[in-house]
């Protein structure tokens, strides 16, 4: 499930986006470059050569920081980071350490910010963009609640729409037009407008179909974070979700059970993947809202307490870069992994 390659939006506030691209510079040992464009861009090369930018995002609160009071900042502290094309096991450690070094500096988040995870199209298909409509809309319920998405960011990341998702199982699609008609279905506005209003979804086809897109398939229901391990959870479960999608047989929008939402949520990452010591504080992280009992669905054990949590999400203490912290789990923490 990581052999495909995705992009990552991440907003903040904090520091300046002149700052948070100086904070790039130093990291990956380059120079900011200015941009003339409209967001007022500053761009840092890596070592590969590629570029990550620093734009302004009208939807971000600007704060910051005054002695131990938060306030209100101009448009300069407004910040999104947009990374270039990268590949898991190639690029999530300095992704991880580049975030570190932001909130070192100063950056923080608030409720009005997001991430957005861009995974590329390539290997879709109109039955596999289906599958990940179905399995999105299957578990609406669960992901809000393990990712604590706002009410107020609801206007830039709403629920699959029930109603697209009835008309797509109904048609049953077989070619990428037939899918991008009902996906625009009901919208009045033109379909190339970049910021067109069917893209404000958890799962937006907007960017896999316009012709200002680059044929990804974008996740934008993620709370922002300047925490590296919740950003990696959220990357992995992006990409394990894109490749079940892709490798599934056929996949029902039917909604799983609620009774018990940790059980649910363990049945589905097992299922796409999430098994094994690697993924231990990426399970921590998505377990973390629900409610329930990992271990068991039904009887004594439904007692929604969190014990049993441990034997799935944590346990093991390992220094920098690894995947647990037993310490900042006793203290109700997560390790920043």
């Amino acid at each position: 499930m990581f052999n495909h390659k995705f992009g990552i939006e991440i907003e903040f506030t904090g520091i300046t986006r002149a700052k948070a691209a100086e904070v790039a510079a130093a990291y990956f040992g380059s120079s900011v470059r200015m941009g003339n464009d409209y967001y007022q861009s500053r761009y840092v090369t890596d070592p590969s050569g590629r570029e990550w930018r620093f734009m302004s995002d009208a939807s971000i609160s600007c704060q910051r920081k005054d002695g131990r009071r938060i306030v209100s900042a101009g448009n300069e502290y407004s910040v999104e980071l947009v990374s270039p094309i990268l590949t898991y096991y190639e690029d999530i450690k300095a992704v991880q350490e580049l975030v570190r070094r932001l909130r070192k500096a100063g950056g923080f988040t608030n409720r009005s910010c997001g991430i957005h995870v861009h995974l590329d199209g390539a290997d879709h298909t109109p039955k596999t963009l289906r599958n990940f409509i179905n399995i999105v809309a299957s578990k609406n319920d669960l992901f809000y609640k393990a990712l604590q998405i706002p009410q107020e960011r609801m206007r830039f990341c709403q629920k699959m729409d029930a109603y697209l998702v009835e008309r797509m199982n109904a048609r049953k699609p077989r070619t990428f037009q037939q899918i991008e008609a009902i996906w625009y279905e009901g919208y009045r506005e033109n379909r190339s407008s970049r910021y067109h209003n069917s893209r404000y979804h958890f799962l937006n086809l907007h960017s896999f179909f316009s012709s200002s897109g680059n044929c990804t398939v974008e996740l934008r229901g993620f709370n922002s974070q300047l925490h590296a391990g919740k950003i990696r959870a959220y990357i992995v479960l992006a990409l394990a979700l894109n490749n079940h999608a892709l490798t599934l047989k056929s996949a029902s929008s039917r909604r799983v059970q609620s009774e018990n939402e940790k059980f649910a949520m363990r049945v589905l990452l097992n299922r796409i993947g999430f098994i094994g010591d690697e993924f231990k504080s990426c399970r921590e992280h998505l377990y973390l809202h629900l409610d329930g009992n990992a271990a068991w669905r039904y009887g004594r054990d439904l007692r929604l307490d969190n014990r049993n949590v441990a034997s799935h999400s944590t346990s093991n203490t390992d220094g920098e870069g690894s995947e647990g912290d037993t310490a900042a789990n006793q203290r109700g923490g997560t390790s920043d992994v």
